[in-house]
């Protein structure tokens, strides 16, 4: 079975054209991407690349805590072990905001986005185009890699493809994603492409995203190890909560921020609710 599957993989190597293998040579290397969760029977692969340029350098051995603080809404700031600070779905006023190297924006309110961020922001990522076609981002900024899955959104009635992305950040040997303003139940290609989620950032609002049914049901397949709520508007967060089950255990942070690593993630899947959401 794996030499079929080496075949397989081979066979579509060989029949991409020369230019989309450049490409994929020029992406770096994800340690979190599932290549065939799709398939029944299959699980995450932890793969070795090829070409050792195309990986990122990953924090010094020691320095692999990643600070990440509740700004406000859906905006979390992510601080990696070298000092880089990521705002998700920046709108440029909300919360401890100050400047960011990196911020994420999402389409589906203007709380989610901003069209004038700071000049002096280094990597301005949205999860749409324009000209609405897929976003497609794969950034190295010192030691993180920042990709994103597509999402659809409803606009209007109508439903808008790729309007939205879901976002993962790469640090520390974690792996962090941030749903955004998800509108519509994942697919199997969607959790394939998102791969494994250490830690997750997950719209709880019950209705203006996804229903909580729908949303929990998403939580547990990610079966994450901490779950970080966010966009906390409409039904309650007990209602979220009491619908993760008792698979899941509930922190109260009394703090707007927490410090965590690859070795301190907790053994049980963990809901961390901190200060202010």
């Amino acid at each position: 079975m794996p030499r079929m599957i080496s075949f397989l993989l081979a066979c579509i190597w060989i029949a991409l054209p020369v230019h989309a293998q450049a490409q994929q040579q020029a992406q770096p290397f994800s340690q979190c991407m599932a290549v065939a969760e799709a398939l029944p029977g299959a699980s995450y692969a932890n793969l070795t690349p090829a070409d050792p340029a195309a990986s990122f350098t990953p924090a010094a051995f020691g320095d692999d805590e990643v600070e990440i603080q509740f700004a406000g809404h859906s905006t979390y700031v992510i601080t990696t072990p070298s000092g880089v600070t990521i705002a998700t779905d920046y709108n440029g006023w909300s919360g401890k905001v100050a400047v960011p190297r990196v911020v994420t924006m999402n389409k589906a309110h203007s709380s989610h986005f901003t069209l004038a961020p700071d000049e002096r922001i280094e990597h301005v990522l949205r999860g749409w185009n324009f000209d609405h076609s897929r976003a497609d981002h794969d950034v190295v900024v010192d030691d993180v890699y920042i990709r994103n899955v597509t999402t659809d959104i409803r606009n209007f009635g109508a439903v808008e493809q790729d309007g939205n992305s879901i976002f993962i950040f790469e640090v520390a040997d974690l792996c962090i994603g941030h749903l955004g303003h998800l509108h519509h139940p994942l697919q199997d290609s969607h959790f394939a492409q998102i791969g494994r989620l250490d830690i997750v950032m997950v719209p709880v609002d019950g209705g203006l995203t996804l229903s909580h049914g729908a949303m929990t049901g998403i939580a547990k397949r990610l079966q994450s190890s901490i779950l970080l709520p966010m966009h906390r508007r409409g039904a309650p967060l007990s209602s979220f909560i009491d619908m993760m089950g008792d698979a899941f255990v509930t922190d109260y942070v009394g703090s707007d921020s927490v410090t965590v690593s690859a070795r301190t993630l907790p053994r049980r899947p963990t809901i961390l609710v901190l200060k202010g959401v």
